[in-house]
């Protein structure tokens, strides 16, 4: 997919979309021209240890043994708590580098290699903590894929949710399946947070203009856009996120003051066409 831009991979049907393309699509906000075929030889590479073992005729409990006693124990894989908000923890190439990242990257990694191995492995949208679910007809496990891939019962579901969101009550679709749209949304998400601290204007108006192309109806990604073109001088672009937005979202807590820059904006020469 080294040819296709973001926007035009997201504007595929969702049965169309896969979800290493989609990570290598947003690892080149940080690495520009980086290629997908790199990524995959590296998971093929990854697999290949477990390919003769017969994996998919064992239940989601051994599967998960299996691949956490490769990618961690053999493989060193583990989440980087100690510098979790470095956006290369973000970035699938430098995941698999340095064989550390964030939860929802060494899940895409762990998902990557089960599906080698003819294992049904997809990602959970846990609140604050991505995880992953393996499951056949019979059975489900939930697994941590930052702490060592281990196997999560629901009494360890539940004091994971007391740490990530300790208001919100354990329920059963919180352990749902989420697309690969919401995984890509999630990530992004993720890096807006990290561009946002850090200061990094372009970097975080890449990560916003990737999210109104994956989520045209983000009204408040368009806004904060918006507010960014702003500062940067590019008025008539500004103007015309801050109107998308006003438009959206008439009666927002924040309408008046966007209507107030609006004027401004229009009230002075464009400096950028």
């Amino acid at each position: 997919m080294q040819g296709v831009g973001f926007s035009s991979f997201v504007s595929q049907p969702d049965s169309e979309l896969e979800l290493l393309e989609g990570a290598v699509q947003i690892a080149r906000i940080g690495y520009p021209g980086l290629e997908a075929r790199g990524a995959s030889a590296a998971l093929d590479r990854l697999a290949e240890p477990l390919l003769g073992l017969g994996l998919r005729r064992l239940g989601p409990p051994a599967q998960a043994r299996a691949l956490a006693d490769h990618l961690y124990l053999s493989m060193g894989f583990r989440g980087n708590a100690e510098a979790y908000s470095d956006p290369d923890n973000s970035f699938i190439n430098a995941v698999m580098a340095r064989k550390t990242g964030i939860p929802i990257t060494l899940a895409i990694v762990y998902i990557e290699v089960a599906r080698r191995l003819g294992i049904r492995a997809r990602g959970v949208g846990f609140p604050g903590h991505f995880l992953v679910r393996i499951d056949d007809e019979q059975e489900t496990v939930i697994v941590d894929p930052f702490f060592r891939g281990d196997v999560l019962d629901r009494d360890a579901l539940v004091e994971l949710l007391q740490r990530m969101a300790p208001r919100m009550t354990l329920r059963d679709e919180m352990l749902d399946p989420v697309s690969i749209r919401q995984i890509m949304a999630r990530m992004l998400m993720n890096l807006r947070g990290v561009y946002a601290a850090r200061g990094d204007i372009g970097r975080l108006l890449a990560v916003l203009d990737h999210l109104i192309d994956l989520i045209p109806e983000a009204a408040d990604e368009v806004r904060d856009r918006g507010f960014i073109c702003a500062r940067l001088g590019a008025r008539r672009w500004a103007a015309a996120d801050l109107r998308h937005y006003v438009e959206a979202l008439p009666h927002a807590g924040d309408a008046a003051e966007v209507r107030r820059t609006i004027a401004m904006l229009e009230a002075k020469p464009a400096l950028w066409h």
